[in-house]
């Protein structure tokens, strides 16, 4: 008798519970439907398109550790070779721990400003593993994979114009110009470029892969240095040639090898485009090695490594701009004519003119990524091969408007550049003392060589 009482009053309270939790349970039904569509209806990340840009950003940190550390190590006397290899590496190093901190928040922060991305992520506030970032399609990546690779992009841009002034000025100075000069000239002009709030961004300019953001900006940047910084010692007197053309022609390769991470995962899919962009930086690199070692043929009677080693890299500047855009016959001609066109800065107008560029940063990154800036504009026409214009886009309009970009892009860099240089100088100075310059930077500022007898 008690045990049926126990069991009817247990069956009045489970009819109470499922009573009052009706209503719940009815919601629930009706929500997990609704919640299941949300979730299938929000993009995920293709898992190809996702490796293929976390090698395309491992490739592009080769071109700054170690190519880009050798290929102006070799360019410079021996007794300064590690002194280039630390500014590459600490300068990168640097710039990427600001990236994370600022830097991405500062280039894609969602703003609606023209010229700045704002705070909103600020020290990757709001990022997850879970947060994505769009593609040129209707696909997305996962948002880390797109915040490194435009790291690797800010981490190299400010170490290329460390050859403009190598040999005599301080390690500190080189440090703090790259982290102030990322800050107020390259994020900006990031901004600008490429998000979609950006001043050029929104003037229709063109740029791949970084023909403003990363050649003409560091080429402005290292004139303006090699005239601040001023002349090495002994320049036009001591012999101040390569110390190793093995080394520089190893650094280059290894910029081409990863310049293919550069130019099509500036793509941001695997993709046809992202192919593209991959032929278009063999042939056009090739075009312009080919063209170099024939202008020293005919104007010196000899073709030289470094020749071949310089037209390589105008080749790569000349083409980033234009990667996925022109067709490969564009890049082609584009690889022909830069070559030329760097040989007169750096063989002629360099020494018209007097500057110790040392490394020719402004002859070949300045001048290629100007001139492909330019021709991006030209080659992007479909009856010349390349994937055509928006619409209503005249050739005529196309290239003014990437006329306007190159300016814009000259005088941010151009004045930011010189403030920035004077800061360093106030704040520790910029060159090394005589003494150390004629030591050498290696021992005078490391202690330690590269190399040993």
């Amino acid at each position: 008798m008690s045990s049926f009482k126990i069991s009817t009053s247990l069956g009045r309270v489970s009819a109470a519970t499922a009573a009052f939790f009706a209503p719940a349970i009815a919601f629930a039904q009706e929500a997990a439907p609704a919640a299941a569509e949300a979730v299938a209806a929000a993009p995920v990340p293709d898992k190809g398109d996702t490796a293929f840009m976390f090698l395309c950003t491992i490739l592009v940190l080769f071109m700054l550790i170690p190519g880009l550390g050798l290929f102006y190590g070799g360019l410079v006397r021996a007794k300064n070779m590690l002194s280039v290899l630390m500014q590459c590496t600490v300068a990168g190093a640097a710039v990427m721990l600001i990236w994370v901190i600022y830097g991405y928040s500062f280039a894609f922060g969602g703003s609606t400003s023209a010229f700045f991305g704002g705070t909103a992520k600020l020290f990757l506030a709001g990022v997850t593993p879970d947060s994505t970032a769009a593609t040129f399609s209707d696909a997305v990546i996962p948002e880390y994979i797109f915040i490194m690779f435009q790291m690797t992009f800010a981490a190299i841009t400010p170490a290329l114009i460390i050859g403009a002034f190598a040999e005599r000025i301080k390690f500190s100075a080189a440090v703090l110009f790259c982290v102030l000069w990322a800050t107020f000239v390259y994020f900006p002009i990031a901004h600008m470029v490429w998000d979609a709030n950006g001043l050029l961004f929104g003037w229709g300019a063109l740029d791949f892969a970084g023909g403003t953001v990363v050649h003409i900006n560091a080429g402005i940047a290292g004139l303006i240095g090699a005239i601040m910084v001023g002349k090495r010692t002994g320049f036009g007197k001591d012999m101040m040639a390569p110390h190793s053309m093995t080394l520089t022609l190893v650094g280059a390769a290894m910029l081409w090898v990863g310049w293919f991470g550069f130019n099509a995962g500036s793509n941001l899919e695997a993709t046809g485009g992202a192919m593209l962009a991959t032929v278009n930086t063999f042939v056009a690199t090739a075009a312009a090695i080919i063209s170099w070692s024939l202008v020293e043929t005919f104007t010196r009677g000899k073709a030289s490594m470094l020749g071949a080693a310089s037209g390589m890299i105008a080749g790569l500047v000349a083409i980033t701009p234009a990667a996925g855009i022109a067709g490969p016959m564009g890049a082609i001609v584009m690889g022909l004519l830069v070559s030329p066109l760097c040989y007169f800065f750096v063989s002629v107008v360099k020494n018209k003119f007097g500057y110790d560029d040392t490394a020719d940063v402004f002859g070949v990154h300045g001048i290629g990524g100007l001139f492909g800036a330019l021709a991006t504009g030209i080659f992007a026409s479909s009856s010349l091969g390349g994937i055509g214009y928006a619409e209503g886009v005249t050739m005529g309009g196309q290239f003014m408007t990437q006329v306007y970009a190159v300016l814009v892009t000259i005088a941010w860099c151009g004045i930011g550049s010189a403030i920035l240089y004077k800061i360093v100088d106030v704040v520790v100075g910029l060159r090394v003392s005589v003494e150390a310059e004629r030591e050498g930077l290696d021992l005078a500022s490391h202690g330690e060589a590269a190399y040993h007898s």
